[in-house]
């Protein structure tokens, strides 16, 4: 099965504290990397993580405060002076096009590489990016400025070959991609082997969704059904509810009870206020809902 990973580069929100980096994520997917959010700091939590800057494809910015983007401009001129030439794309609302196009006039001319912006419609899930190996939709979200999360969709891959039938029907191997993709085999004397007795089934499709700053949203659990990891914002604990309601955010039981409507198979928390020494009681409150809740941390890796 090829690599499904989620690297935490930073779990923290808008006040810089000592112990957590601004938000920013890497999700890796059959060797391509892709970057959530680039908050202050995310070039040196990439080092930090062994992530090379030259494997990421494309970057996401879930909204623009500044915890979520600051780092977007510093790590596009540091692509530069390492003589990056591959694309790099970024997607975010439409409002930081402009922005980006000043702040690369003034501190990245002359790069030798294109960063080609997309637009992103918040207000709407829909597939904003796809290649061979997954779709990435974005998720409409509920904060004070226009927000949305990203949810990453293995594709179906083909079944395995069961090499001990290709050995033993002497089957070419020329013949093994037209198997994969549903045929039989005819024996010399003219009997049908089924495509199923040729194969076992293929590793099933994984997928992950990343739900940034928002107000709890029970119908975010429609939208999520099914993933196997999710990771909902939860910047504060009961006791703070209603300053999570005042300021759009989510306390880490309602992170749960999205998760638990959802059918995730695992949820990670985030995004922490800097009032929090230990983010254990965040964690109690949201295993009381969903038991297999789990804090992030930077220089984490989640395997999915």
């Amino acid at each position: 099965m090829q690599p499904f990973r989620v690297y935490i580069l930073g779990c923290g929100s808008a006040l810089p504290t000592l112990k957590h980096m601004p938000t920013s994520q890497v999700v890796e997917l059959r060797d391509k990397q892709f970057m959530i959010d680039c908050g202050e700091g995310t070039q040196i939590q990439l080092r930090r993580s062994h992530i090379h800057f030259n494997r990421l494809h494309a970057v996401f910015i879930s909204h623009l405060h500044g915890d979520h983007c600051f780092g977007l401009i510093g790590m596009i001129s540091t692509f530069g002076l390492l003589g990056r030439t591959a694309p790099l794309h970024v997607y975010a609302p439409q409002e930081l096009e402009v922005l980006l196009q000043a702040q690369m006039e003034l501190f990245c001319k002359g790069l030798e590489f294109e960063v080609v912006f997309h637009a992103v419609d918040t207000t709407v899930m829909q597939v904003i990016y796809e290649d061979r190996s997954l779709t990435v939709s974005s998720i409409p979200l509920n904060h004070r400025v226009a927000c949305c999360g990203f949810l990453f969709r293995e594709k179906a891959t083909l079944p395995h070959i069961r090499r001990d039938m290709i050995d033993y029907l002497e089957i070419p191997v020329s013949q093994i991609n037209n198997i994969k993709n549903g045929a039989g085999w005819v024996k010399e004397n003219g009997d049908v082997v089924p495509h199923e007795e040729l194969v076992t089934p293929a590793d099933p499709a994984r997928s992950y969704a990343f739900c940034s700053d928002t107000k709890y949203m029970p119908r975010l659990a429609e939208m999520v059904k099914g993933v196997d990891l999710l990771y909902h914002e939860s910047t504060y604990c009961n006791e703070q509810a209603d300053r999570a309601k005042l300021y759009y955010h989510s306390t880490a039981e309602q992170a749960a009870m999205v998760a638990k409507a959802a059918g995730a198979g695992r949820l990670l928390l985030g995004h922490y206020s800097a009032r929090y020494e230990d983010e254990q009681v965040m964690l109690n409150e949201a295993r009381a809902v969903f038991p297999e809740t789990y804090l992030t941390a930077e220089n984490d890796v989640f395997e999915l």
